[in-house]
């Protein structure tokens, strides 16, 4: 029996957990669930899986919820504030932790869990790309697992033998020529360029395959996301720039490929549902059932196409910055704070990249030897980026 918390339990991520968790009781308990404001949505997963503990943000209706706890008669202790989320994320009765948090709030958490020697299940990209070689050598020193729950890492976790999968040999050992990462270009890949700039959330937000939440749209719109998941998989699979390359997939049925150096290429496919890699990595090394039908290639048709950089410069500067761990905390502040200010109708699509790239170049970077570095990094990226969105609103 494996004993889960889910940071993040009433997102995307966590809402997908769940349903896999429930399609086997005997496999799973869950410890603890944890929100952010959504209490309606956590109340009704308290009911159904009973956790020992659920906690909430601050900002929620904490009084209202104890009161519904007791009405329920639940045995759900209700604990609030970040520091519980590291409570939940390390407590010795956990197994798994599945951090579904999305941006640097998720840090904290994730990397008391690792501390701890838990099997994490990585949804939260930030978490590698601004504390990826400190998160992983945590990981290496406390015997913690790190199984990435993103489609694409997944796929490539998948496809790899497993030592390289869990880091114990290089690609060229396992004779890995090239890691390829899919993109479906999101909901714009083919809107005219010169109409690009001025799109409404609500249509960045219309993913043509996935169901995501709406900063993660926003950043598979842009490709951001994809050039998180680059600088992911640099650390991850402790991959040169030379064997990592991005492509164009618009059916988002092949999630990544391995290419060999005999010039084998494995590739994981699947339809475009995250319950697929979250079943993988919950039942790792075993495998379950996830609710998702497996794939029928008689009913598919597959393309691919080169990146357009000019249409994805969000990807550019991305990979531009894969390298220093500084840049990339700064990318990944900046982006936060710009894409919550296009999706409250402050900024317009074509103000993304310019304003993460106005950041890069203007913020004054800091020497990363630990996470406090990190997250004092990741303040100034963010007043930085506040600053040159407020010049734009005057």
């Amino acid at each position: 029996m494996k004993t889960v918390t889910i940071l993040g339990a009433t997102g995307s991520i966590g809402t997908q957990a769940l349903d896999v968790i429930a399609k086997h009781p005997d496999n799973f308990t869950v410890f603890a669930l944890t929100a952010g404001n959504n209490t309606a949505l956590l109340l009704q997963q308290c009911i159904a899986f009973m956790p020992q503990y659920a906690v909430v943000s601050e900002t929620a209706d904490v009084k209202s919820l104890v009161a519904q706890f007791a009405a329920h008669h639940l045995p759900t202790q209700l604990l609030v504030g970040a520091e519980a989320l590291c409570e939940v994320a390390a407590a010795s009765e956990v197994t798994h932790v599945v951090a579904g948090i999305v941006g640097g709030a998720g840090l904290p958490s994730i990397h008391v869990a690792v501390k701890a020697g838990k099997v994490v299940l990585l949804a939260n990209k930030e978490s590698l790309v601004m504390t990826g070689e400190i998160l992983l050598a945590e990981a290496d020193k406390n015997h913690a697992t790190i199984l990435p729950l993103d489609s694409e890492h997944n796929a490539l976790f998948q496809c790899l033998p497993i030592a390289q999968g869990l880091r114990r040999e290089t690609l060229s050992q396992a004779g890995v020529a090239k890691l390829v990462l899919t993109g479906s270009g999101g909901p714009f890949r083919e809107l005219p360029l010169d109409a690009l700039a001025h799109q409404l959330p609500e249509a960045a937000c219309k993913h043509p395959n996935w169901s995501m939440g709406r900063k993660v749209s926003v950043d598979s719109a842009t490709m951001m996301n994809k050039g998180l998941e680059y600088i992911e998989a640099k650390l991850l699979f402790s991959a040169a720039d030379s064997q990592l390359d991005v492509i164009i997939h618009p059916q988002s049925i092949v999630h990544s490929l391995v290419q060999y150096k005999d010039g084998t290429s494995l590739a994981q496919l699947g339809y475009s549902d995250m319950r697929v890699p979250i079943a993988h990595a919950l039942a790792y090394p075993a495998r379950l059932e996830s609710g998702v039908a497996s794939i029928d290639l008689t009913q598919c048709q597959l393309t691919f196409e080169p990146v357009d950089y000019q249409r994805y410069p969000c990807l550019q500067l991305a990979i531009e910055v894969a390298n220093e761990a500084a840049l990339t905390t700064i990318l990944t502040a900046a982006n936060e704070v710009v894409v919550e200010a296009y999706l409250n109708h402050q900024v317009d699509f074509g103000d993304i990249h310019v304003v993460v790239k106005q950041t890069l170049d203007t913020c004054d970077t800091l020497t990363i030897d630990g996470i406090d570095a990190v997250l004092a990094q990741d303040q100034l990226a963010r007043q930085q980026a506040n600053r040159l969105i407020k010049q734009k609103l005057n």
